[in-house]
């Protein structure tokens, strides 16, 4: 299956006492970029929830926001931070003397601050807990293989109709490819006939002109090469899985014989063909951008 790198996802697992709601929301990234933001208290767990991520995400600007609710009785044990206290006291003294208002800091302005105090969980709480944020986790990562696996067969669907476009494309500049040194032979003929006249038209070189000619503007490599990639791209799309660096590299190469073509061609339909096949290209890439 082809992944998009855009999806969001939602999971929850709780008891009695506890409750986790997980959410994950991601866009393309080249590389896995996990942003973390939860209650400092789960801190301890980060490691092995970025951990379970990775298990289930390989690429993509990853946003996972985590919210905790304990409803036990036993909340574990009241912590101040009372170097934390201090420095908000000396900084919010400093702030009366510069700005010359009354110092009037009481202990309950300071317990307002945040982590002053904190709840610490008891060693005996921390599998539980952990077990239940770990089943949040995975359900919000299924919840988001979900959307990311309906918006990937979205793009997969879209590119290779693209990819159909771009082998018509193709089609027609090799069926019009030898017209054009047909057109150009005929030309050259009737320009000869029209300076000699009645004298006798050296056919030999009139071959060798329309041999060079050929091989200048002959982009039969180029043409092979783009079916080659474009096979390439639907291969790829079919079988799945993390191919969006691949179909990437494989993107840039189809610009490339494009490029090619249009800087041999004389022909004003070769031309105008070559345009759109490289506008059709980019537009593909694009679409790639998005694909784990």
């Amino acid at each position: 299956m082809i992944m998009s790198m855009t999806g969001f996802g939602r999971g929850e697992a709780g008891n009695s006492e506890r409750k986790f709601t997980v959410e994950i929301k991601s866009v393309n990234h080249r590389y896995l970029d996990v942003s973390l933001k939860m209650p400092k208290s789960l801190s301890f767990f980060e490691s092995a929830i970025r951990q379970e991520i990775k298990e289930h995400i390989s690429r993509g600007k990853v946003d996972i926001f985590i919210t905790y609710e304990n409803r036990s009785e036993n909340v574990g044990t009241l912590k101040c931070n009372n170097a934390l206290a201090a420095e908000y006291l000396n900084k919010m003294r400093e702030l009366s003397a510069q700005l010359g208002i009354d110092d009037d800091v009481r202990i309950s302005s300071l317990a307002r601050f945040p982590e002053v105090f904190e709840i610490e969980e008891s060693d005996d709480d921390e599998e539980e807990i952990w077990n239940l944020l770990r089943d949040a986790v995975r359900k919000a990562c299924e919840a988001h293989a979900e959307s990311r696996g309906r918006e990937g067969e979205n793009l997969k669907n879209d590119l290779l109709a693209k990819l159909d476009y771009v082998k018509s494309m193709v089609d027609f500049i090799e069926e019009r490819s030898p017209q054009i040194i047909s057109e150009y032979r005929d030309r050259l003929h009737a320009k000869v006939e029209e300076l000699l006249g009645d004298r006798q038209i050296d056919e030999g070189r009139i071959l060798q002109e329309v041999t060079i000619y050929a091989d200048k503007i002959c982009v039969d490599e180029e043409m092979v090469r783009l079916r080659s990639h474009i096979e390439a791209v639907r291969n790829e799309l079919n079988k799945g899985g993390s191919v969006g660096r691949k179909l990437d590299f494989l993107a840039q190469e189809m610009n490339r014989e494009a490029n090619t073509t249009l800087s041999k061609t004389t022909d004003v339909e070769i031309s105008s063909k070559g345009v759109d096949l490289k506008t059709e290209i980019e537009k593909i890439r694009e679409q790639i951008q998005n694909i784990e």
